[in-house]
């Protein structure tokens, strides 16, 4: 059954046909097979999204799409600049703290290539960088996106896994300002390298002009996290809190935005929600197919038959994250994946928590690797630079993040609260 289910899924993706419906078809094929009525399809495709942390993703997705759409991004470009504009090759060090800080309101790598992308590279281009390098960077840095809570994907992780949203998005932060380090001192390699201009003078007048400006932008993530860490809402209750302060900053306060930008924005992210709502349905019957045939544990047992030692299994679990973001968009792939590699990690005594960072790291990573490279084609719809351009600029910046996957997933006590 397991080589029904798992063949009849890569040839439906090998036809072209959508991830959701080869997920489903798949499912379909195994249920056929074992005389399962097919009304069991319908029941666990409804079952599948009865979740009340779900009411998290769409929501999340709208507050980054609102902020990254309107002037926000912009007024945290230029108070980061502000800040470190003054350093040799700053304005690299500017597109990674404002992707990380991005992170932390989207919770989307592709929302946050985009707002840091469209107000940095042209920006970039104008002060001498290397074009492709520039986007590479920005691309690399919006994978960071999905780690710095809030996330879309822990939250999915945290679904399946039965973990705590809260545990993950407080394990998330130390992971996602490792990304930014390794980022930060590979440009700078290549600032010095190339010779890349200083910005402006440091003034304490412009910091202080461009953080009033930025501050309303800075505010969104301290309310959400503080909220959430706090106890005061969940994180379902905290994206509805971040909707609704996003339009109140972004109509009110920088009036960017009137009733036709809101719906354009809101037909976007109902678009990008629906496609991951589909995904977990379709993920329901495939759940159930696995369970039913004890499909993981019959996995886990094979691969600890060949051996014990938690080391080289995590590295081969680690390899097939890798190569599975290579393929696959990331939310399919922590829908389809974790209830795989679930029984395998808890044989292995593994931290569900550190298991779940890891495999958002390394999933990440995945969207800056083609084929399926998320980040790099929002990054080529800005520059208009083809895609394998970037794809050959991205390199050492990919190379820094599989580094730093490795070293989150052999020493955990890099995340402190894992500890």
């Amino acid at each position: 059954m397991a080589a029904l289910l798992f063949v009849t899924f890569i040839v439906m993706l090998l036809l072209g046909v959508p991830v959701a419906f080869s997920i489903v078809l798949s499912s379909v094929a195994v249920m056929a097979k074992g005389n399962v009525q097919l009304l069991m399809v319908v029941q666990r495709m409804f079952a599948s999204t009865d979740s009340f942390s779900l009411i998290a993703v769409p929501f999340f997705i709208f507050a980054g799409d609102l902020m990254a759409k309107g002037k926000v991004s912009k007024v945290l470009v230029e108070f980061a600049e502000a800040l470190l504009g003054m350093i040799k090759g700053g304005l690299s060090i500017v597109s990674v703290l404002a992707g990380m800080f991005f992170a932390a309101i989207s919770g989307s790598g592709a929302a946050t290539t985009a707002a840091v992308g469209a107000t940095l590279i042209p920006e970039l281009k104008k002060r001498g960088y290397d074009e492709a390098k520039s986007a590479a960077l920005i691309a690399a840095a919006g994978t960071i996106g999905v780690v710095i809570p809030p996330s879309v994907p822990m939250v999915l992780y945290a679904v399946i896994a039965e973990q705590s949203v809260n545990t993950l998005f407080k394990n998330g932060f130390a992971p996602g300002v490792l990304m930014g380090a390794i980022l930060i001192a590979i440009s700078l390699y290549e600032a010095h390298k190339n010779n890349y201009p200083k910005g402006a003078a440091f003034s304490f007048k412009n910091v202080a002009r461009s953080f009033g400006r930025a501050i309303w932008g800075i505010l969104m993530p301290l309310i959400i996290l503080g909220g959430i860490f706090s106890g005061y809402f969940t994180p379902s209750e905290a994206a509805d809190v971040a909707v609704i302060y996003a339009i109140l900053v972004s109509a009110f306060v920088y009036r960017d935005m009137g009733l036709k930008e809101l719906y354009n924005i809101m037909k976007g992210s109902a678009k990008t929600s629906a496609v991951i709502m589909i995904i977990i349905s379709c993920s329901g019957p495939f759940g159930w197919v696995l369970a039913n045939w004890k499909i993981p544990e019959a996995i886990s047992s094979s691969v600890l038959s060949v051996s014990n030692n938690p080391y080289i299994i995590m590295l081969l679990i680690a390899i097939i994250i890798l190569i599975a973001g290579v393929f696959m968009e990331t939310s399919s792939a922590i829908i389809i994946l974790t209830p795989v590699f679930l029984p395998l990690v808890k044989a292995m005594g593994i931290s569900l928590v550190h298991f779940g960072i890891v495999f958002v790291v390394g999933i990440a990573i995945g969207m800056i690797t083609p084929p399926v490279a998320i980040n790099l084609f929002v990054a080529s719809g800005i520059t208009g630079l083809p895609i394998e351009k970037i794809a050959k600029a991205v390199v050492p910046y990919l190379l820094g993040l599989i580094l730093v996957f490795f070293m989150i997933l052999y020493v955990p006590m890099l995340v402190p609260g894992l500890m």
